[in-house]
């Protein structure tokens, strides 16, 4: 059997490992069987398991391929990202403002006719968000909301504030393109995989089955979580899909900071720790620092009105 394909790919190619070690396992048992007549029976039933097994992962593997339709255009057209998004400063306002954000990603997306997935969330006392992730697929999803990265602030007097001060919290974007060809390498080695519940609302299947994925990168020290999935395998091959995606930001990253004197995009390094934008509910506007410019309605742009800040956004980009 070839594995090439499943192996040359980041979204399989754990999935790939996996099966040539079963392959090495079923050769194993065969060389056993040879050497041993009266073990005939049982490898026959440790063969069938194998077998079976195998035709898993191939199905698994095939199926993933199969809907991998990525355009990896020079512009960013990647039609499959990961949306995540972290409370900072600013305590339960600023996992609030996490939402908020979550919120106003999702409702773009549907006006945009793309899908949406929660891959995990974390939710604060009052329904916030201190962390969430979510799936995002769409023609074109991430040249559009790539600029989206960094960190945003809102500035406003929360209900709770009886003297009527205002209040300053923010929230991290990232946006994380799933690639098809990835320049990282991940050594299934540096991994360390534990299986948990899955939380939440949901059937037997998510109150009585370890489904949800911690995997941990040793080297990076980066931790992902995904449970949104029916079964172990999916979550697993999830959380790497996401694991692989932040490397390679990362790496991006670092290589953007080296040639930042060469950089001629007004918008920025695209680092996550980058302010971008200010939400200021008093005034009624929405500011790009990066572009200096402003909008007004911000109801509206909650609301996924955010065409006309796209456009602006990308019109006033270079390409890299």
């Amino acid at each position: 059997m070839d594995l090439s394909k499943y192996k040359n790919n980041s979204k399989t190619a754990y999935l790939a490992q996996a099966l040539d070690d079963l392959i090495k396992e079923e050769n194993s048992v065969l060389e056993m069987a040879k050497k041993d007549p009266q073990m005939h029976s049982l490898a026959d039933e440790e063969l069938l398991n194998i077998r079976e097994q195998k035709e898993e992962l191939v199905r698994q593997m095939d199926d993933i391929l199969a809907k991998d339709e990525i355009d990896e255009s020079p512009l960013g057209g990647t039609s499959e990202i990961i949306l995540e998004i972290r409370a900072g400063a600013g305590g339960e306002e600023a996992s609030l403002f996490a939402r908020t954000l979550s919120d106003m990603y999702k409702k773009y997306t549907e006006k945009k006719g793309w899908g949406w997935k929660v891959l995990d969330e974390s939710k604060s006392s009052l329904d916030g968000y201190k962390e969430a992730s979510f799936e995002i697929q769409g023609k074109g999803a991430y040249e559009e909301l790539r600029f989206e990265t960094g960190v945003h602030r809102i500035q406003r007097i929360p209900e709770t504030e009886k003297s009527g001060r205002v209040h300053t919290s923010t929230a991290s974007v990232a946006i994380l393109p799933i690639r098809k060809k990835t320049k990282v390498e991940i050594n299934p080695a540096d991994l360390e995989i534990k299986f948990t519940r899955s939380g939440g609302k949901g059937g037997q299947n998510v109150n009585k089955v370890e489904t949800a994925v911690q995997l941990t990168h040793k080297p990076s020290g980066i931790q992902i979580r995904s449970s949104s999935q029916r079964s172990q395998s999916a979550n697993k091959e999830k959380a790497l899909m996401i694991l692989q995606a932040k490397l390679e930001v990362i790496k991006e990253e670092e290589e953007a900071r080296l040639h930042s004197a060469d950089r001629k995009s007004q918008i920025g390094t695209g680092d996550r720790s980058e302010k971008i934008r200010t939400y200021n509910l008093l005034q009624d506007r929405v500011t790009d620092h990066r572009i200096k410019a402003n909008w007004h309605n911000i109801e509206s742009i909650f609301a996924g009105n955010l065409n006309e800040i796209i456009a602006e956004i990308q019109s006033k980009s270079v390409s890299k």
